[in-house]
């Protein structure tokens, strides 16, 4: 099976014009790392170089799709290899640079759209959770497939993220779109297929199978009548302002990772953990802004500060 870093790739063993595709960091609920985006491309372009291949299914390893951006890495500041420095997209100079976080953010968004892009259908597989940047690996796949319990949504929408590929909007129309942009709030599976998000919700049991169904339908039509029509299907989308959609939203993420409120999420999460940040950000209770938030980070890093002196 060829490995991608992150991800793997392969054929179906059952059937050869099906390839999966899958996110391999299971012990984690398959984190995005820096290098994850960029996996996720190469298999793209291994699947699309494949002649045998007709469609690709994209899952998870384990017992989740996605769990969104690595926080460990992302809000802690802390890598594979422990500790890490200034990183493009939670920048500790001042002031901060946005054109140097939305190119790093932006190669991000244009990986994951190779999914959107690949002249093969893609379907995204969802058991567990698709939430987060998780959730725009889903988006960017053509077809969606969920667990009637699976969970998807952009929780960091409520503090420190907006959703880069701005699929939200264009898979569900603007007001069910703002429902979900505005409250953080993930649906389920179920309620998932009832908005027309997602393609089918079967239970956990059933989604192997109807996966596979739907993948092996697909299959049997020839590359090049899929091919036209889903540059039919994606050309409209070009119209309706995609790319602009996307700049506007890979900019913002990077303000609201360095606006006083983000800085006030990230410092949280370097003192307490990113689960008691992800804890505080989904809870409901208000989040610090404008000079409240200042004052919080300047409290934090005297702790942080602190800290670093006892050592």
């Amino acid at each position: 099976m060829p490995a991608f870093g992150t991800v793997l790739i392969d054929h179906d063993p059952q059937q050869k014009r099906i390839a999966r595709l899958v996110l391999n960091r299971p012990e984690r609920l398959n984190p995005i790392g820096n290098g994850t985006p960029g996996d996720i491309r190469r298999a793209v372009a291994w699947a699309e170089a494949n002649d045998d291949i007709h469609v690709v299914i994209v899952e998870g390893a384990g017992r989740a799709f996605c769990a969104g951006y690595d926080l460990a890495e992302y809000a802690e500041g802390v890598g594979t290899e422990g500790a890490v420095g200034d990183h493009p997209c939670r920048q500790e100079k001042t002031p901060w640079d946005p054109m140097v976080d939305y190119a790093a953010m932006k190669g991000h968004t244009d990986d994951f759209m190779s999914l959107w892009r690949c002249r093969k259908p893609t379907i995204a597989k969802v058991l567990g959770y698709a939430v987060a940047g998780g959730s725009d690996i889903a988006l960017c796949c053509d077809l969606l497939v969920m667990a009637d319990d699976a969970r998807i949504g952009y929780m960091p929408t409520r503090v420190w993220g907006c959703p880069t590929t701005a699929m939200w909007t264009y898979r569900l129309g603007a007001t069910r779109a703002k429902q979900l942009m505005f409250t953080g709030d993930t649906i389920d599976g179920a309620q998932a297929a009832e908005w027309g998000l997602a393609n089918l919700a079967v239970p956990a049991a059933e989604l192997e199978a109807a996966t596979q169904r739907l993948a092996q339908r697909i299959a049997g039509v020839p590359q090049s009548h899929l091919a036209m029509h889903k540059l039919v299907v994606n050309q409209v989308w070009h119209s309706m302002g995609l790319e602009q959609s996307q700049m506007f939203a890979t900019l913002f993420d990077g303000i609201t990772r360095h606006n006083p409120e983000g800085l006030w999420f990230r410092r949280f999460a370097e003192v307490n953990g990113f689960k008691a940040a992800v804890q505080w950000r989904d809870s409901g209770q208000h989040i610090p802004q404008g000079d409240e938030a200042r004052a919080r980070v300047a409290e934090l890093e005297a702790q942080l500060a602190a800290a670093k002196a006892r050592l």
